[in-house]
This record gives structure tokens, C-alpha cells and sequence, in this order.
């Protein structure tokens, strides 16, 4: 049976290949990523878990897989990872709905 998924999950093994074609921006890339996710101020678990809430935001279904085996990885469990993703959600939701002020502001200069 043929495989016609737009994203393939295969392919997330293939990211460190877009050095390939720029190597020099895109080691700049890798070594930017990996000093965001090391231990600061946040763990790595927590790092773990804001990627994979964005990851939901943002829709990426290879960064849902990377952040979904990462954060289990770290020990983080099913409830946990669930209400990332609700927060996520609400963010999301919220910053649609806040520019629903916009519209009334469009609104009330068009009605005057």
C-alpha cells in the first residue's frame, strides 16, 4: 500500500541533513538549538514540555513526535503532556479571539 502522507515520519530522522545544503547557517541552527534546550534558568524536562505545547500551536506533526518521546523520555506523564497542549490550546484560542477587538474597533470607526 502506497504511502501518500504529506509528512512522513521517517523524515524527522533526515533534519540534521539540512546542513547539507548550507552548512555553515545551518550548524549556526544547531548550535543555537542545543544552547536554548541545555539546562538554564528551565530544565531540560520543562524546555521538553513548552516544545511540545508550541509544537502543538504551531501544528508541526514532527515536532509533536520529537517533543511527545522527548518529554516522556523525561519523565513526564500523559496528564501532564495533555494539559500542555490545553495550554496551547487556550493561548492560541485566546490571541484568535483578541483580535476580535480589532474588528470592533473596525467596527465602530466604520458605524460613526
Amino acid at each position: 500500500m502506497k504511502n501518500d502522507a504529506y509528512y512522513k515520519s521517517e523524515d524527522l530522522k533526515k533534519f540534521g541533513n539540512i546542513t547539507e545544503w548550507h552548512k555553515k547557517l545551518g550548524d549556526k541552527f544547531f548550535d543555537y538549538y542545543g544552547e536554548v534546550f541545555a539546562e538554564g534558568a528551565l530544565t531540560a524536562r520543562e524546555k521538553s514540555l513548552i516544545a511540545l505545547a508550541v509544537a502543538h500551536a504551531i501544528q508541526c506533526p514532527y515536532c509533536i513526535d520529537a517533543y511527545t518521546a522527548d518529554t516522556l523520555q523525561k519523565g513526564v506523564d500523559e496528564e501532564q503532556m495533555m494539559e500542555a497542549v490545553h495550554v496551547a490550546a487556550a493561548i492560541r484560542g485566546g490571541a484568535s479571539l483578541v483580535h476580535g477587538v480589532q474588528m470592533m474597533n473596525q467596527v465602530n470607526e466604520k458605524l460613526m
